[in-house]
C-alpha cells in the first residue's frame, strides 16, 4: 500500500473521513475486506487506538461491518445519507476553501441583482462591526461580524437554497477562522475589499461584486 500519512494530532474522525472517501471512490467495494489494523496503522501513520476508533465511527454510521475473527468489511448496503451539517464537521481545509470560493462568487453576483434596502442596511451594519472589532483586535467578535456580513449577502441573493447552504457552511467556516486567525490583521487588510464589495452590491454591479468576492477569497 502507498502511504497516506496524516497529521499525528488529527482525530480518529480524520482517519474515518479518509477511509470513507476511499470507499466512496471504489478503492474497496461492497463486501470487500479492509486491510488489517497493522496495515492501516502503517498506511495512515497513526496508532492502533486511532484506527480502532475510526473503524468504530464507520461501523456506527453503516459504512463497514466488523466480523469477529474474519475482519472488517465494506457494508453492502449504502448507509443513510449524512445531513449537510454532519458532513461539514468532517470537511478538510482545502475542500472548505473550494466550497467557499464557489459560494462567495455566486451569492455576490446574485445579491447585486436582488438586494433590498433592508439587506443593504444589515450588510452595512455588520461591515461596520467588522471594522470596529478589527481595530480593537478582537478576533472572535470580528469573525462573527464577518460571517454575519457574508451570510446577509447570501440572504440578499434571493435564492433560499443558496442562503441555506451558506448558513450551514458558515458554522464550519467560523470554527476554521477561529483556529486560523489569532489576531485581526487579516481582517484589517481586507476591510477595503469588503467595502468595495458592498458598494458594488448597492450599485447593483454584479460583475464588480463577483470581482471583489474573488479578491477576498483569494487574498
Amino acid at each position: 500500500m502507498n502511504g497516506d500519512k496524516i497529521n499525528r494530532l488529527s482525530l480518529p474522525d480524520e482517519v474515518a473521513r479518509k477511509l470513507q472517501e476511499q470507499i466512496s471512490l471504489g478503492k474497496w467495494g461492497p463486501g470487500e475486506r479492509l486491510p488489517t489494523e497493522p496495515e492501516l496503522m502503517s498506511y495512515f501513520g497513526v496508532s492502533r487506538s486511532t484506527i480502532r476508533e475510526a473503524v468504530r465511527i464507520l461501523s456506527n454510521t453503516g459504512w463497514i461491518r466488523v466480523q469477529q475473527g474474519a475482519g472488517t468489511f465494506v457494508e453492502t448496503n449504502k448507509p443513510q445519507q449524512e445531513s449537510l451539517s454532519q458532513r461539514l464537521q468532517r470537511v478538510n481545509t482545502q475542500d472548505l476553501e473550494e466550497v467557499r470560493l464557489m459560494l462567495e462568487h455566486k451569492i455576490a453576483g446574485k445579491a447585486a441583482l436582488n438586494r433590498s434596502e433592508e439587506d443593504i442596511e444589515r450588510m452595512t451594519f455588520f461591515l461596520s462591526e467588522r471594522r470596529k472589532y478589527a481595530d480593537l483586535n478582537q478576533p472572535k467578535d470580528c469573525i462573527a461580524a464577518d460571517i454575519h456580513f457574508h451570510t446577509r449577502i447570501a440572504q440578499a441573493s434571493g435564492n433560499s437554497i443558496l442562503a441555506d447552504l451558506y448558513q450551514a457552511f458558515a458554522t464550519q467556516l467560523t470554527s476554521s477562522f477561529l483556529e486560523k486567525f489569532k489576531t485581526t490583521d487579516e481582517f484589517k487588510a481586507t476591510q477595503l475589499l469588503h467595502e468595495q464589495l458592498l458598494t458594488s452590491i448597492i450599485e447593483q454591479n454584479a460583475e464588480a461584486a463577483w470581482h471583489f468576492a474573488d479578491k477576498i477569497v483569494n487574498h
